[in-house]
């Protein structure tokens, strides 16, 4: 037999209650709380928690006269029983909802701020019926807790088992303002003029006077730890920043930033952003029809 087959097998020998029971003990660390919570008597989810291993044939606990520990395989299981539970409840309000649920974004700051944010509107002309609820913030999205539906980071997502599609290729070059340009005919001209960097930023000046075989500067006058306010320094003509053209598409149509140096020097190229969401059998509407819109805006094929 399959270890798949195995698993359809156990599953079929074990009640629904049992899992709540398992669930309840693990989170909790005692038969006790969990017969609280379910209110149901401590024998009663001995009796249970004895059932669901001698079923799955596996330990599930560490049992003393104090306590009660979940084992290496206990830990793991409980995991995924905690996500199954989650996602019948959020099944459950879905079915019961008398309207479509919302669609909850999260996005990195500047992205958010620079890129998504001006062409939003086209967005929310295009569907007019879904309810979207924006947030920003440079910490992950809680799939888990169904607190996000989908989430826009910069840089290489941490592992996990979410979904991750990145999005465009991003150039780094020199970027400020017009009149500043008057005075960058080449790229030993940056040394004379203010250089503004971001701190968060993965790519950052060393690397960009490197790879175009230059020494980089020992100082930075400006530094910030967020993109769009580097980017808000060069416009107001405070000195030259190392930027996403991407980030900066906005500034550099309207001519508020311009690119002096890029005919005469190599860009950065890397992917900056991803599109991360969980991985589950049944997709929320909403959130598939923004995917598709992002990567359209964004060209991604």
């Amino acid at each position: 037999m399959t270890e798949h087959n195995s698993a359809i097998t156990a599953l079929r020998r074990v009640p629904l209650s049992s899992l709540r029971v398992f669930e309840s003990v693990g989170r909790s660390a005692s038969f006790i709380q969990a017969s609280v919570e379910l209110g149901i008597s401590s024998s009663a989810v001995s009796h249970s928690i004895r059932k669901l291993e001698d079923a799955i044939q596996i330990q599930l606990f560490e049992r003393t006269t104090r306590e009660v520990n979940l084992t290496a395989k206990g830990r793991l299981l409980l995991e995924h029983v905690q996500r199954g539970l989650d996602e019948m409840q959020r099944g459950f309000a879905l079915a019961n909802a008398d309207e479509p649920p919302p669609l909850r974004l999260h996005t990195a700051p500047s992205f958010g701020t620079q890129w998504l944010m001006p062409r939003l509107s086209r967005f929310v002309q295009a569907h007019p019926a879904i309810d979207l609820r924006f947030s920003a913030s440079t910490d992950y999205a809680q799939f888990e807790n169904d607190d996000f539906d989908l989430d826009i980071v910069y840089g290489e997502p941490r592992p996990s088992l979410n979904e991750k599609v990145p999005l465009a290729v991003e150039h780094l070059t020199p970027l400020c303002s017009p009149a500043l340009a008057e005075r960058i005919r080449s790229p030993q001209d940056l040394y004379a003029h203010t250089l503004i960097q971001c701190d968060v930023q993965m790519l950052q000046w060393k690397g960009w006077f490197e790879a175009n075989h230059l020494m980089p500067p020992h100082h930075y006058a400006l530094r910030f730890d967020r993109s769009n306010m580097a980017i808000a320094a060069a416009v107001n003509g405070m000195g030259v920043v190392l930027e996403s053209t991407l980030l900066a598409e906005g500034e550099l149509k309207r001519g508020a930033l311009v690119a002096p140096l890029r005919a005469l020097t190599h860009d950065i190229q890397y992917i900056g952003h991803y599109l991360v969401y969980p991985n589950r059998r049944t997709q929320h509407e909403a959130a598939e029809v923004f995917k598709k819109w992002l990567l359209d805006e964004l060209g991604v094929r």
